[in-house]
């Protein structure tokens, strides 16, 4: 299983994280597939210094797959994460508050960021 930080906001507009799998539910010739999940298109991304931004909704919704550096990211909640290299972020805190970003070990980020919608 995959471990995924899902960043949602609930009907007041305050973020908070939430942690999904994505389970593995059959096997190939190529390895383990989990089910197939809807997806409009990718880009990617390279994040540069200095980065920390103040509150924001994300973009769109959106996977952010962390490819050689990581992010901290804090919620409405007040609860802050660092999101490792090779972690997935699932942003879906479109509307109200949005939450705070901040760049970490002074490194550029690259990303490939999947969109949902």
């Amino acid at each position: 299983m995959i471990k995924i930080h899902r960043l949602r906001s609930d009907a007041s507009g305050k973020t908070f994280f939430e942690d999904v799998n994505a389970d593995y539910v059959r096997q190939t010739g190529a390895g383990r597939m989990s089910v197939q999940f809807p997806a409009t298109g990718f880009v990617f991304r390279q994040v540069v210094l200095p980065y920390d931004c103040d509150w924001h909704p994300a973009p769109r919704r959106q996977l952010v797959v962390n490819l050689d550096n990581g992010v901290q990211i804090t919620a409405g909640t007040g609860e802050s994460r660092i999101i490792g290299q090779g972690e997935i972020l699932w942003v879906e805190d479109v509307t109200g508050q949005g939450h705070l970003s901040k760049a970490i070990n002074e490194r550029l980020r690259h990303t490939i960021d999947v969109t949902l919608d």
